[in-house]
């Protein structure tokens, strides 16, 4: 096991009605920028229980963050908070809307473009508090401190660390109202969080294993029912508990991590604007594919205690293990092939070329190149 130091600093509200908790969990002199989406938040009764929450609070509010939060919006944003000074920062709403305010809270207190951040966080000096009530199980950003930003005008996309979430309201049944491909997005991206962590070295923590392959079987067990019935509380509940503890910490502790997939996935949405999640289930299954030497312990462990797949010699269990990550994917409703969405030969041409031009050396073992990258993409055609 390697040496670790773990600290998570994020207070988790959990349960229902715990959005009124908001009442006390900020201070009441705060000056409050509140970060919005799209809108749903008024549909479903998420507004009006934030707003009754913060009545004796001063609140300014911003509407607009999208899916894959782009820094000129993010702009836009930090000029409503300077202009209202505010001092501390709410999040209302999926992880794009946190993923944003993690950079608008740096941004609002600081002279250099909210961009220039995100390029060089040594520019960050005195961010502000912010916390979170979140709608969406999904990015796992309600207990952590990354976030994605992308920029439109150069088509990149790239992660940003900030400080950690205050805190985060996680009420179950915000997620009542939630689209079919939101919640399989959800579930991929919670998934494939996982096996980023996971699927590098074998026997390196028996504790780290056992937690991260928990998650994946909660996963597996509970997609059919919240793609059913997602105002099933009990369900929801572990869904979206599911979803934080992916990617809060608690599953790296000492253990070597890839990201490769998610880094390649981030050119795909950069440059064509697909899902998040949808990215990861299409470039997962092609990273096990060519890496399938190199990870081969692992997967064969994963498909044994995961999917149960016990029978054949060591190469054909992997080729099972790729298959049922690849078709629970589907079960899904998402695509697993570049051909679906109708991404070719320029697309992964282009991603060769940045990843040349940036010398990457992405996974665990910094194989994961250029080169190894046009070999994942063409994997998954």
């Amino acid at each position: 096991m390697q040496n670790f130091i773990f600290q998570n600093t994020t207070k988790l509200i959990f349960g229902k009605g715990s959005i009124a908790s908001l009442a006390n969990a900020i201070p009441s002199t705060a000056r409050l920028l509140l970060v919005f989406g799209g809108g749903s938040v008024r549909t479903n009764g998420v507004y009006d229980q934030v707003i009754a929450s913060l009545s004796l609070h001063t609140t300014t509010e911003f509407w607009g963050i999208e899916p894959n939060p782009t820094v000129e919006t993010i702009r836009k944003a930090v000029l409503v908070g300077k202009d209202c000074r505010a001092d501390y920062v709410l999040a209302i709403g999926g992880g794009s809307v946190l993923d944003a305010v993690k950079l608008i809270a740096c941004a609002i207190p600081s002279n250099d473009d909210a961009w220039q951040l995100v390029l060089n966080g040594k520019l960050i000096k005195n961010p502000l508090p912010f916390a979170s009530v979140m709608t969406l199980p999904a990015t796992g950003s309600e207990m952590n401190r990354g976030s994605v930003i992308s920029n439109k005008a150069t088509q990149e996309k790239f992660a940003f660390y900030a400080q950690y979430p205050q805190f985060s309201i996680l009420d179950p049944e915000t997620t009542f109202s939630l689209p079919k491909v939101q919640l399989a997005n959800g579930i991929a991206d919670t998934f494939v969080h996982v096996m980023e962590q996971y699927l590098t070295t074998p026997n390196q923590s028996l504790l780290m294993d056992r937690w991260a392959e928990g998650i994946l079987q909660v996963l597996v067990e509970i997609a059919p029912s919240v793609l059913a019935n997602n105002r099933d509380y009990d369900v929801m509940s572990q869904f979206m508990l599911a979803a934080t503890m992916a990617l809060n910490g608690f599953i790296s502790m000492g253990v070597s991590q890839d990201w490769a997939t998610h880094m390649i996935g981030h050119e795909l949405t950069a440059l064509h604007g697909i899902d998040h999640a949808q990215s990861l289930a299409i470039v997962l299954p092609g990273t096990m594919k060519v890496l399938q030497t190199q990870k081969a312990e692992k997967i064969l462990q994963y498909g044994a205690r995961v999917w149960g797949i016990l029978q054949g010699d060591d190469n054909q269990r992997i080729t099972k293990s790729i298959e049922a990550t690849e078709t629970f994917f589907r079960s899904l409703g998402l695509a697993t092939r570049l051909s679906q969405l109708q991404i070719g030969d320029a697309t992964i041409m282009e991603i060769e070329k940045r990843f040349m031009q940036r010398n990457v050396h992405f996974g665990e073992a910094r194989t994961v190149t250029a080169q190894v990258t046009t070999a994942i993409l063409n994997e998954v055609r």
